[in-house]
């Protein structure tokens, strides 16, 4: 464990802006750009000094506040390989198995392309914490705008194989919108229903359902569950490949 500081706030509609402080060196890492002043003011509340913005994709709540963050503060910006010349401000562009530090803490790269087509995440092992952009959602996944089913079944399986206790951060509050989804194509998944039902009381109290856990995704996240018998039951392909089932299911929550 490297003791990392991980500071999460809302940014935008509903993403979700962190921090990752490493105490021994005070190097402090953005995941992502959503929103300026509220990256700024974060910063400014802990007194942390911004020294580098780690994009895990290309879309404009993601990368869309680099530039004046990098103005602002001098710091590094790191982002995906296979989308260098749509990242703003890009000083270092890393793929699969390439290590990024952040002071004595060190995040492996982990290509997932689906949602863009160079999507990567950051995987810190050592203090269990990955930053999985869109590509992962609690009770989701991103929509395949750049890439296809097989890559992006490709890309959940490589988070699945993450220790279940690893705490993932996703980039979005979209859980109660995905239970309703989820509980569509599984209802009798006992642990989904109860996930679901407590789901909508925090979000009635006006809490968030993000982070998760890879084991929480694993056992109610339909789009890690291409393998369940009454998903596939529901969508009628009991006979299909996983990725079949879950090209399915993706095209079901399009539609949904």
């Amino acid at each position: 464990m490297t003791g990392l500081q991980i500071h999460q706030f809302p940014c935008l509609s509903d993403n979700y802006g962190y921090l990752v402080h490493e105490p021994s060196s005070g190097a402090t890492a953005t995941i992502d750009t959503p929103e300026v002043e509220p990256i700024l003011k974060a910063l400014a509340d802990r007194g942390w000094k911004l020294t580098h913005i780690l994009n895990t994709h290309h879309h404009f709540d993601h990368a869309g506040g680099n530039a004046a963050l990098k103005k602002e503060t001098g710091c590094m910006v790191i982002g995906p390989r296979g989308e260098k010349d749509l990242i703003p401000g890009i000083d270092r562009a890393v793929g699969e198995g390439d290590i990024v530090e952040l002071g004595a803490a060190k995040a492996r790269v982990i290509e997932v392309p689906g949602h863009t087509r160079g999507h990567i995440a950051y995987s810190f092992a050592d203090d269990k914490i990955a930053f999985v952009g869109d590509t992962l959602f609690a009770l989701g996944c991103g929509r395949l705008f750049e890439g296809t089913p097989q890559q992006m079944w490709t890309s959940l399986n490589k988070l699945m194989a993450l220790p279940d206790d690893t705490t993932v951060y996703c980039a979005h509050e979209y859980t109660q919108s995905n239970a309703r989804f989820a509980l569509s194509v599984e209802p009798q998944n006992a642990a989904l229903v109860a996930r679901a039902r407590e789901i909508d009381e925090k979000r009635a109290r006006g809490e968030w359902t993000v982070p998760t856990t890879i084991g929480l995704e694993k056992a109610t996240n339909p789009f890690l569950r291409a393998a369940s018998p009454d998903l596939r039951l529901t969508v009628g392909m009991q006979s299909a490949s996983d990725v079949e089932v879950f090209a399915e299911t993706r095209k079901r929550k399009d539609n949904f």
